[in-house]
């Protein structure tokens, strides 16, 4: 198993500027953020985009859906905390909206 570097305070701070829709979780350890969308479809098909792309990063979030809301959080378990594979899986994310 490959260990992972967590990100420093300074990084993890870079991150949060970087991605204002996000917020710690966790003590630290991770970031979440709520997605609100029009109806369940749309939830569904965000989702399925996110999913194509933790596949592709190797990097798969803890999610909850309800209806149109969906709740991702995101930490890297090999390093015990927020790594830069979480900052890239935000980017990637922010990006889709």
């Amino acid at each position: 198993m490959t260990t992972v570097p967590q990100l420093s305070d300074q990084d993890r701070d870079r991150l949060l500027a970087d991605h204002p829709g996000w917020e710690l979780a966790r003590e630290g350890a991770a970031i979440t953020r709520t997605f609100q969308f029009g109806d369940f479809s749309e939830a569904w098909g965000f989702m399925s985009r996110v999913a194509l792309l933790a596949d592709s990063q190797d990097h798969h979030p803890e999610w909850f859906n309800v209806y149109a809301k969906v709740e991702i959080t995101l930490t890297t378990h090999d390093a015990g905390g927020l790594s830069i594979r979480d900052s890239k899986m935000a980017r990637a994310i922010d990006d889709l909206l």
